[in-house]
Order: structure tokens, then C-alpha cells, then sequence
């Protein structure tokens, strides 16, 4: 019997290795929550990205060939991004699909997770917007929360950690913060993302 579970076990893995991040799950599940595929696990300082050629998470490096490092606190939260979204330049995005950050425990890399958006940090990069989707996920002691406000009231200063870190995680003065939104507006990017996604992947 043990024999058993381990082989579904390593069959399932196995399943999964095969599967592509980027293009082999549903962004939106039927009760409204997403599907978040964990790129960075908390407290990692290197930078991992889904690859939009294969679909798996490859090391970023630098021009020389470098590993890509957060020279500054490692990531204080979970940090991925929604399969089968794009949100383009010429609508406010970057032309990637939609970068999330979970509260929660630490998740393993390459995880795919159940998440329920409660808002949006919005950041421009060198002039460019980068927004950071805000989500909780399911089991988590943060799944209760259902928008920035009860996450400020019954945690306060996360959204300011997340502020401080996302604006200087890539040095001072890259990175401007532009504000929060609400889980309505953070909705709407998704929604236009999985359409921008589909119309280019017909």
C-alpha cells in the first residue's frame, strides 16, 4: 500500500513537470478565484521566471551571464504570476502575463496555488507601469481578508512593507510607486489580461 502512494505520488510530480506554467492552467476557476503559479518562494533573493518559450521556471541572469539577485531583502512574500494573462504597453501593462504577490506560508517554487485577489500595488519601473496584483491564498490564515482595508485593520503594515520593498528592491530611485487600488479595479486588469491573452493565442 505504501509502495502505492509513493508511485501516485511520483507519477503526479512527474505530470507536473510536464506541464507547461504558462499555458497548461486556467487563470480564472468558477468561484471566482485564480490560479497563481509561485515563480519565487518567500525569503529567495534570486530571480526566477516563468519562460514564455517552454513554460518552465528558468533563473534570470544578467547581460554577463550573472545569476539575477534582489541586492536587498530577500522576498518577504510569495511572488508569481497568473497562466494565460498578458496586459500589453498600450494598456498600462509591461507585455508579461500578470505578476502577483501572495500572502500567506512560504510555497514551494513551481507550486501552482488557489488565490483570491483583495487589490493591486500599482509601481512604474523606469517609466513603465509594473503593476503587483495582491491575492491571498486558500488555507492560508490570510483567506479571510477580502480586501486592503480589513488587511489593513486586522494586519497592519503589510501594505506598507509592501510599499518600502517593492520600491527599492531594485535599487533607489527605479522603481515609483503610484499607489494601491481595490480588488474591483485589480479584477478589471486580470479580466482585460485573459482577453488580451486569448486574442493573441487564438
Amino acid at each position: 500500500r505504501i509502495f502505492g502512494v509513493m508511485f501516485l505520488i511520483i507519477f503526479s510530480f512527474a505530470c507536473d513537470e510536464k506541464k507547461n506554467l504558462l499555458k497548461d492552467y486556467m487563470p480564472l476557476l468558477e468561484n471566482g478565484n485564480i490560479n497563481v503559479v509561485i515563480e519565487i518562494s518567500t525569503g529567495t533573493n534570486e530571480k526566477y521566471e516563468v519562460e514564455k518559450k517552454t513554460g518552465r521556471i528558468k533563473l534570470e541572469r544578467t547581460n554577463d551571464g550573472e545569476p539575477r539577485l534582489i541586492n536587498y531583502l530577500s522576498y518577504p512574500f510569495n511572488y508569481g504570476m497568473v497562466p494565460r494573462t498578458l496586459l500589453p504597453r498600450d494598456l498600462g501593462g509591461d507585455g508579461d502575463p500578470l505578476d502577483v504577490f501572495v500572502l500567506g506560508n512560504p510555497i514551494k517554487q513551481g507550486t501552482v496555488v488557489e488565490c483570491k485577489l483583495i487589490g493591486v500595488l500599482k509601481l512604474l519601473d523606469r517609466g513603465e507601469n509594473d503593476d503587483k496584483l495582491i491575492a491571498v491564498n486558500t488555507g492560508s490564515r490570510f483567506y479571510n481578508i477580502n480586501n486592503l482595508e480589513q488587511l489593513e485593520e486586522f494586519y497592519p503594515g503589510v501594505l506598507e512593507i509592501s510599499k518600502i520593498w517593492f520600491s527599492n528592491y531594485k535599487g533607489k530611485g527605479k522603481i515609483k510607486f503610484m499607489g494601491f487600488d481595490d480588488e474591483i479595479v485589480s479584477n478589471s486588469i486580470l479580466f482585460n489580461s485573459i482577453s488580451e491573452y486569448k486574442k493573441i493565442n487564438k
